[in-house]
């Protein structure tokens, strides 16, 4: 039985050691090992980093338009979480290893061309360097970056390469760990959130835009991950300490999706 767990959004707006969502997630984690693994984004640390050095961010569809220059910047902002993510976790106890998509080749992508330059859609999967650390009892921290096939990098949205991810391990369960409890069927009224949700409903949410912004990217990785194999898909928030281990008992606030 294998997990896949994705962290970003202001679930990692801290990423010190000490941090109360990284003790219990490093928990969490250890609890499903060490057939699971982790994937993260670096959005908030990307967009700081692209302050810094004058850089504007553009987003389409809920994706990173992603230049040539804005590719050196990306690699540098998920790298430098990744270090700090798999130092945090490691100092609660988890034995783990930080590795992106360009590893092994584990993620194979080719842009998808303007506007969006080079981001990565569909990955492409080969699970061999995942199953031999698991094999030595080891959590990979995976950042979602891709190779190409000229060696180049493509960067692919988190959520996109977890639900990839997912399908290509037959995964028990996509947990989504972001900043929302929910998925709404209006962004902007409480009172819509969902605990369950169609594929079909998810389908015509995200034809009518009824699925905005960073959702967007977050269901179709859902519905790629059910259609490839995955059993379960979760959405949570993992801003809150365990949330992990709450969402899989049901403690707390989720949106499972339904093939």
């Amino acid at each position: 039985m294998s997990y896949v767990v994705k962290l970003g959004g202001h679930a990692l707006d801290s990423l010190s050691p000490t941090s109360p969502v990284l003790v219990a997630l490093a928990s969490d984690l250890a609890a499903l090992a060490p057939d699971v693994l982790l994937v993260h984004g670096g959005g908030p640390q990307i967009q700081t980093l692209l302050e810094e050095v004058g850089q504007v961010s553009r987003f389409h569809d809920g994706l990173r338009i992603t230049d040539e220059a804005t590719m050196e910047y990306v690699a540098m902002g998920l790298s430098q979480v990744n270090v700090h993510l798999v130092a945090a976790l490691g100092r609660s106890g988890l034995r783990c290893a930080g590795v992106s998509g360009v590893d092994a080749s584990t993620l194979r992508a080719q842009s998808v061309g303007e506007p969006w330059g080079r981001i990565g859609s569909s990955p492409k999967v080969d699970s061999d360097f995942v199953m031999t650390l698991w094999a030595r009892h080891v959590v990979p921290v995976l950042l979602p970056l891709a190779v190409d096939d000229d060696g180049g990098l493509v960067n692919c949205n988190a959520d996109v390469a977890a639900g990839a991810l997912a399908g290509a391990l037959d995964a028990e369960v996509l947990v989504l760990l972001s900043d929302v409890d929910q998925l709404r069927r209006d962004p902007m009224d409480e009172s819509t959130a969902l605990a369950t949700v169609s594929g079909d409903d998810v389908r015509e949410m995200l034809a009518s835009d009824a699925v905005r912004e960073g959702m967007r990217p977050k269901m179709t990785a859902a519905l790629d991950a059910l259609d490839a194999g995955a059993r379960r898909v979760l959405l949570a928030n993992g801003t809150r300490p365990h949330a992990l281990r709450d969402a899989l008992a049901g403690n707390i606030p989720t949106t499972e999706v339904l093939a």
